[in-house]
């Protein structure tokens, strides 16, 4: 039997989805459209993270290739799946419930090669929630901190990333929203290129409802920055805490000594040493982070050599 030869598949648009049967079969249909204006070979990979309704059918009358979980797992787990199974150099995540526009994926694809990853960050006219605008310029802030690089939308889930960069990293990839953040002070810290293309995001389709709720995943998205934050650059949290400490140790012994005219204290000389010892722990951390990361680019040239 001869196989008939098709053209490489060069791009992979990875679609996370969770009871999306309403809307998924139109942007598949849009996606298709799109890139086959960039004549180049393309695969749509839905990842049906355990829907109850027909999202897996429809996505496949539109023409994707389907993977199932058998139960819901998480938004950042299908993602996962996505960029283990896609065979193509460039990979596009994009949400299935009509609010990244396919006619967007041109723009950040033809960034990629100057950039690694990306990321196509919420403009002023994307019709989003109060809340979560406040909440985005809160993370964005603490991740401009941490990585030392201007964060425009840290949880944007629409962008372009090379495959082997994006595979670098998935074992840090938490499986539920928090992904992005993960994925993006990842690239920043271990050095590779982020890029930002404004963007317009839409309202969802339909009777698709967010899956993410505030007050919970918000949470989780500062315990998945400062995570990262310590795992590659430590001192960025042990250095202001410990002068924190130190700051808090001095004053109230100045306190007790001037106002109460009595010694210092043991509180004092407590806080202190706490200092001076989230100070040397910060130290050890840097350490062994630098190690990890070197070890990390060291197993990863092997691997693109073989």
């Amino acid at each position: 039997m001869v196989e008939r030869k098709t053209k490489a598949t060069q791009i992979s648009v990875i679609i996370p989805t969770f009871n999306e049967g309403e809307a998924i079969g139109n942007v598949i249909e849009q996606i298709h459209s799109v890139v086959n204006g960039l004549d180049q070979g393309h695969e749509i990979i839905v990842i049906d993270d355990g829907s109850t309704d027909n999202t897996a059918k429809n996505a496949l009358a539109a023409g994707a290739r389907v993977i199932q979980h058998p139960y819901n797992i998480g938004n950042g787990a299908a993602v996962k799946t996505g960029i283990r199974h896609a065979r193509g150099e460039i990979l596009v995540t994009m949400d299935g419930d009509g609010q990244h526009d396919p006619n967007d994926i041109p723009k950040l694809v033809n960034q990629i090669g100057a950039y690694d990853m990306i990321v196509g960050s919420r403009n002023d006219e994307s019709d989003t929630a109060v809340h979560r605008d406040v909440a985005n310029i809160v993370f964005n802030s603490l991740a401009t901190y941490i990585s030392g690089r201007k964060i425009e939308d840290l949880t944007s889930g629409f962008r372009a990333i090379k495959a082997h960069v994006a595979r670098q990293f998935i074992y840090l990839l938490p499986n539920k929203f928090s992904y992005p953040t993960t994925i993006t002070l990842s690239v920043v810290r271990a050095g590779y290129s982020l890029g930002y293309q404004p963007i317009k995001f839409a309202r969802r389709s339909g009777k698709s409802k967010s899956k993410i709720k505030p007050l919970h995943d918000g949470l989780r998205f500062l315990m998945i920055i400062l995570k990262i934050a310590v795992f590659y650059s430590p001192l960025k949290i042990f250095i202001p805490l410990s002068i924190f400490i130190f700051l808090l140790g001095v004053g109230y012994g100045l306190f007790r000594i001037f106002i109460f005219q009595a010694p210092y204290g043991q509180t004092s000389a407590l806080l202190i040493s706490t200092a001076v010892l989230t100070f040397l722990v910060g130290l050890v951390s840097e350490q062994i982070a630098q190690l990890r990361f070197d070890r990390s680019e060291s197993d990863s040239a092997i691997n693109e050599d073989e």
